[in-house]
C-alpha cells in the first residue's frame, strides 16, 4: 500500500483521521525496534521492512509474512497514545470494511490482531503500485486506454457501493496502478475515512464530529464540504471518480 504524497490534503486535520500513508513523521521506538530508526523489528508475526507513511491515527509499515506463506504484506498499527475508544472504533471500522469487500479492485484485508502494548493492528495486501494519473502519463495511454482502466475503477467503486460503503477519498493518490502479466490493474486503497450507507453501519461510522471537513478537497462533491452535512450517499464518489477521470483526460483538475 502506497499513496501519491503530492495528492493528500485535509481540511482541517481531524485528530481522528485514518492514517496517511503519504506523511513521514517518525515513530516512537519500541521494543525489539531500531534506536536509529525508531521502526520495531516485529509486530506479531510480521517482519517489518521499513515504514510506508504516518498519519494523526496510525502508522503504515511495509512487513514480510513468513507463515503459513511467504508474502509481502502492508500493516496499519494504531499509534503509541492514540488507542482511545473513538480511534479503535474507527479503526476497527476500517478492518470491517475492507473484510466486507471481496473485488480484484479493491486492496484486501488478511489479518488482525494486537501488539504486545495491545494496539490494535491489521493486515493488508501490499499493493505496489503507482497513482493512477501518474501510471496513464508515464505509459503514454491513450484516451481509449485510460477509459478502460477507469471503467475498472468504477466496478470496484460499484462493489463497495452494493456493500453500502462510501470511500469518500477517492483520488489518484488512492487509486493504485501494478501490473499483472504486463497489463495494468488499478486498486483503491485506504477505505479510512469510508461510511456506510445503511442505518446500523451509518451508526457506527458517525466519528466525524461536527464542523471538520475530512478528505481531500479537489475531488471532494460539494455536498461533502460541508460541515453539517451528514446526508452524504453513493453519489460523493461518482463526483470525485468524474473529478478523476476529468484530471486524466484533459490533465488539470
Amino acid at each position: 500500500m502506497s499513496q501519491d504524497p503530492t495528492d493528500k490534503t485535509e481540511l482541517p486535520e481531524d485528530p481522528e483521521r485514518a492514517p496517511d500513508p503519504d506523511a513521514t513523521i517518525a515513530a516512537e521506538p519500541s521494543a525489539g525496534s531500531s534506536a536509529s530508526t525508531g521502526i520495531p523489528a516485529a509486530i506479531g508475526p510480521y517482519h517489518i521492512i521499513r515504514r510506508l507513511g504516518e498519519g494523526g491515527m496510525g502508522e503504515v509499515f511495509l512487513a514480510r509474512q513468513i507463515e503459513p506463506i511467504e508474502r509481502m504484506v502492508a500493516l496499519k498499527v494504531i499509534k503509541p497514545g492514540m488507542d482511545t475508544r473513538a480511534v479503535v472504533a474507527r479503526f476497527e471500522l476500517e478492518r470491517q470494511t475492507l473484510a466486507l469487500m471481496n473485488h480484484p479492485g479493491i486492496a484486501s484485508v488478511y489479518d488482525a490482531g494486537q501488539t504486545e502494548q495491545g494496539r490494535p493492528y491489521f493486515v493488508m495486501e501490499f499493493v505496489e503500485g503507482v497513482p493512477i494519473t501518474r501510471y496513464c502519463d508515464a505509459k503514454r495511454l491513450t484516451t481509449r486506454q485510460r477509459l478502460d482502466l477507469v471503467t475498472e475503477v468504477c466496478a470496484g467503486v460499484q462493489h463497495a457501493h452494493q456493500k453500502a460503503i462510501i470511500h469518500r477519498d477517492l483520488k489518484p493518490g488512492n487509486i493504485l496502478v501494478t501490473e499483472v502479466d504486463g497489463k495494468p490493474v488499478p486498486k483503491i486503497i485506504d477505505f479510512g475515512i469510508a461510511r456506510a450507507t445503511e442505518q446500523r453501519a451509518v451508526e457506527r461510522t458517525m466519528f466525524t464530529q461536527l464542523g471538520h471537513v475530512i478528505g481531500t478537497p479537489a475531488y471532494m462533491s460539494p455536498e461533502q464540504t460541508d460541515p453539517t452535512n451528514t446526508d452524504i450517499d453513493t453519489r460523493t464518489d461518482i463526483y470525485s471518480l468524474g473529478v478523476v477521470l476529468y484530471e486524466l483526460l484533459v490533465g488539470l483538475t
